[in-house]
């Protein structure tokens, strides 16, 4: 998962989740060893966005810990240097040895921290101040805490969040379980349950804003009082107005100054004409004088 902006930084979701997961020793690796020291099982979670609207990490986190817990492994059987790899139709698939379920659950904060917010959305993620994850199981054990952003969160902060970190990981831990569950309980009679039942039906990368209705009368009614309040609007002139040679205007508009300019640029060129002509004078006076002098001075 590739997510980030000013406040979740690069690879934020890969590393927490690493952490959740792997650090956290949710998966039993013992029941992954198939020979002590050359055969192990390797178990690799990967992770598709179809759409995203904010929060990816909790999403992430859950997704992950379902995948883990729904997934089956084929069944193999060891005979001294033989190993033997079963097909689901010669035996049934063996599920992971999970030890606990660890979630994330996000907190935004704003205004430097004054205000808290549980699972921000992609709007309200662009504009918060900062973000604090907490991982957590449904026996209150804290499996990594990750803060990013600006701020600095108080022990109090931190403390309240954990609390409430608790209460959304019960919650979201039995809905797992219940998920499962029914799962568990229609693939044994023989149907389809959850992503499965979705794929005929084309409902997995459906994405449909539901109509919401909404009144505008209010609105209407506004718009007219204050049309019938507002000034009436000027005479529509059907004529062209001559403002100046070669300028005209025709319907509404603000007074064209484009006459002015051009009289005043003649005006500067008048005055710098004579401006020059005088110099031209007081330079032909010296020069007069000079050769005045040199006549006397022959003489």
């Amino acid at each position: 998962i590739h997510l980030w902006n000013s406040i979740i930084p690069r690879n934020l979701e890969n590393s927490v989740l690493k952490r959740c997961l792997r650090n956290s020793k949710c998966v039993d690796t013992e029941s992954l060893c198939v020979v002590a020291g050359e055969k192990v099982w390797q178990i690799r979670v990967d992770l598709h966005l179809l759409n995203h609207n904010g929060n990816i990490i909790d999403a992430a986190s859950i997704a992950a810990i379902v995948a883990l817990c729904h997934f089956r492994r084929p069944d193999v059987s060891v005979q001294g240097k033989e190993v033997t790899l079963y097909t689901p139709e010669e035996r049934d698939p063996v599920p992971l040895s999970i030890h606990h379920m660890p979630i994330c659950v996000s907190f935004a904060f704003f205004q430097q921290g004054t205000y808290l917010l549980v699972d921000p959305s992609e709007q309200e993620e662009r504009v918060m101040d900062g973000l604090l994850v907490i991982a957590m199981n449904k026996h209150r054990e804290i499996c990594t805490i990750q803060s990013s952003g600006g701020i600095m969160l108080l022990k109090e902060q931190v403390l309240r969040c954990s609390k409430i970190t608790g209460v959304k990981v019960a919650e979201i831990t039995e809905l797992i379980q219940k998920a499962l569950e029914n799962d568990q309980k229609v693939r044994k009679e023989g149907g389809k349950y959850g992503f499965a039942e979705s794929i005929p039906n084309q409902r997995i990368t459906a994405f449909k804003i539901e109509q919401a209705p909404v009144n505008t009368n209010d609105v209407q009614e506004q718009a007219e009082e204050i049309i019938a309040k507002a000034f009436p609007p000027p005479e529509v002139l059907s004529k062209p107005v001559l403002w100046a040679p070669g300028t005209a205007q025709i319907g509404e508009g603000l007074q064209n100054s484009w006459a002015d300019f051009e009289e005043s640029e003649m005006e500067e060129e008048e005055e710098d004409g004579q401006d020059e002509s005088l110099t031209v004078e007081d330079q032909n006076i010296e020069m007069g004088d000079v050769h005045i002098g040199a006549k006397n001075q022959k003489g």
